[in-house]
């Protein structure tokens, strides 16, 4: 068995089965993702639409099919700073996602644009500049003066949301030894 072949049968996200191994960028797999509604249309103005976003992230989350480590739900839109878990594509996260809100909500209308827009993150730098960004989206938007009175946003809701993930830590911990 080589190298490549071990790693790929015990992946962990930011674990490395060879401490002289660093990850490679395709196995950083954590992305600040963008999403919007069919035509931009106001779906999220009204507080139930938000909260069963909110039920929708909550229960994928739970079934560890990603970690959840930021995220705004705007009006029109919502951004996510998420790592889908090893056996998920970044694909597969978000049908769960938009499709799984889709069904809940009933509409006979389209509900999202097709596609989504993503950033894989690479550095812990990175990673808490879009983390920021997603926080800060609800004021730059004018829908409040301060990030944390936001409602349906990760800054007020710190307990929906996971750690910064391992492999983004790993290699600060190498360079220290």
């Amino acid at each position: 068995m080589n190298r490549c072949d071990a790693q790929r049968r015990a992946f962990r996200p930011g674990v490395s089965i060879l401490p002289e191994v660093k990850l490679a960028p395709q196995d950083v797999r954590t992305y600040f993702v963008t999403t919007v509604t069919a035509n931009r249309r106001t779906l999220f103005q009204l507080e139930s639409a938000p909260r069963l976003m909110l039920d929708v992230l909550q229960s994928y989350r739970r079934q560890h099919r990603f970690e959840l480590h930021a995220f705004v739900v705007m009006p029109d839109h919502i951004h996510l700073l998420l790592t889908p878990a090893p056996d998920v594509s970044l694909e597969k996260a978000l049908q769960f996602i938009k499709g799984g809100f889709s069904f809940r909500l009933k509409s006979k209308r389209d509900v999202w644009e097709r596609g989504f827009n993503e950033v894989q993150i690479r550095t812990a730098e990175k990673f808490e500049a879009c983390r920021r960004y997603i926080e800060e989206n609800p004021v730059r938007g004018r829908l409040v003066t301060a990030s944390g009175e936001y409602p349906f946003s990760s800054a007020s809701l710190s307990e929906m949301i996971d750690p910064i993930p391992d492999h983004f830590t790993l290699g600060r911990r190498e360079t220290r030894g």
